[in-house]
C-alpha cells in the first residue's frame, strides 16, 4: 500500500473547501487554502483527511489563528458541531476528501442545512454552485 499524506481538517472546512473560489482573509490564507484543496483532491499524490475539532491545516495560514487558537472559536466550534450533527460524522474520523465532499453535499448542501449551520459566516454569500 502506498503512503498517503493525511491532513487535519475542521469539519466546517468541508463546506468552505466545497465553495472555495479564491477569496479569503488574506493573500497568504487564500493561497494556502487553494494549495490545501489541491492536496486533498490528490492531483499530486493521494491524501486523506482527519476531522479535528481544533485548528487545522487550513487554520495554519489564517490571520485569526492566534497561537493555535481561533479568535472566533465559539463560532467555528458551532459550525464544526453542525457539520458533525448533520453528516453523522465524528471528530477523529479519517476519509478521502472525495468521500467527505460527497457526504457534505448529500447530507448538508442538498437538503439546505448550510444556512442553519453557518448562516452568520461572513463568506456565506459565495456558498452556492
Amino acid at each position: 500500500m502506498d503512503f498517503m499524506r493525511q491532513y487535519r481538517i475542521r469539519p466546517h472546512h468541508g463546506m468552505c473547501l466545497y465553495f472555495f473560489e479564491g477569496k479569503g482573509y488574506s493573500d497568504g490564507f487564500t493561497a494556502h487554502m487553494a494549495e490545501v484543496k489541491e492536496w486533498l483532491q490528490g492531483k499530486e499524490e493521494p491524501a486523506t483527511l482527519k476531522l479535528v475539532g481544533e485548528t487545522d491545516e487550513i487554520c495554519s495560514a489564517c490571520p485569526h489563528n492566534k497561537e493555535g487558537r481561533c479568535e472566533s472559536a465559539e463560532k467555528v466550534d458551532r459550525y464544526d458541531a453542525g457539520v458533525l450533527k448533520y453528516t453523522g460524522l465524528k471528530a477523529g474520523q479519517e476519509m478521502t476528501f472525495a468521500e467527505f465532499e460527497r457526504i457534505v453535499e448529500e447530507k448538508i448542501l442538498q437538503p439546505g442545512y448550510g444556512k442553519v449551520i453557518c448562516g452568520d459566516c461572513q463568506w456565506r454569500d459565495i456558498c452556492h454552485k
